[in-house]
Parts: C-alpha cells; sequence; structure tokens
C-alpha cells in the first residue's frame, strides 16, 4: 500500500462527505467546512500552515517530531478539502510534483515567472 493510496482514499472519503454528495454538515467535519464555504477551509488552511511553521521552529530547540508530522498532516488534510471542492484531487499534486522531477528549483521558479509573463502579455 502505497502513501498515494492512502491519500487516494482520504480524497474518496472527503469527496463522499460533500453537502451535494449527502454529507450531513450536522455530522461530518468535512461537510460543514465545504457547506460554510471557502473562507471556512481556507482560514483553517491559513491556521494550520502557521501552526506547521511554529512546530518546525520548536525542533530547532528540541520540540516533538510527532507534533510537527500531526501539524503538517493537519495541514494536508485542510488543503485536501479545499482541492475537492475545486474539483481537483492530490492525484493532480503528485502529477505537478512528478512533472518537476529533475527540475532545480531555481530553474522551475524561472520558468513559473516566464509564464506568468507570457500569459499576462508583458
Amino acid at each position: 500500500m502505497s502513501s498515494t493510496d492512502a491519500l487516494a482514499r482520504l480524497a474518496a472519503v472527503i469527496e463522499s462527505r460533500k453537502p451535494a454528495n449527502g454529507g450531513d454538515p450536522e455530522k461530518s467535519y468535512v461537510a460543514r467546512l465545504l457547506h460554510k464555504g471557502p473562507d471556512a477551509f481556507l482560514k483553517k488552511i491559513g491556521e494550520e500552515a502557521t501552526e506547521t511553521v511554529m512546530a518546525a521552529k520548536d525542533m530547532e530547540h528540541g520540540g516533538d517530531a510527532h507534533k510537527l508530522v500531526g501539524e503538517v498532516a493537519d495541514l494536508w488534510f485542510h488543503s485536501m478539502i479545499a482541492l475537492a471542492h475545486y474539483g481537483l484531487s492530490p492525484a493532480d499534486v503528485v502529477a505537478e510534483l512528478s512533472r518537476r522531477e529533475g527540475l532545480s528549483g531555481l530553474e522551475e521558479k524561472a520558468l513559473r515567472k516566464a509564464e506568468r509573463r507570457e500569459n499576462s502579455g508583458e
């Protein structure tokens, strides 16, 4: 069983909890966030990103590795809710990471900057 399998299973659960698919906001945290709309789950992503940064900074001073892993898991989970809302999946993210494989970070960043210039007509 691969980690992408685990992400795909979680994505399927999130999909099933969408209010449009019968998810009940009274019984499901995912359904509640999706029912409230993007502001609700985007706020959670911001909170979880901040908590991830804080846990990572704590690691520099002997912090708990499990805390960092837990915060990253929370961040990924809430990001997966956003992906589902916009009709995307973890497979789309994995495909993008695969596309970038073998490129240096500097090359990839330069390519994105050039694409933005091209798309904006500069």
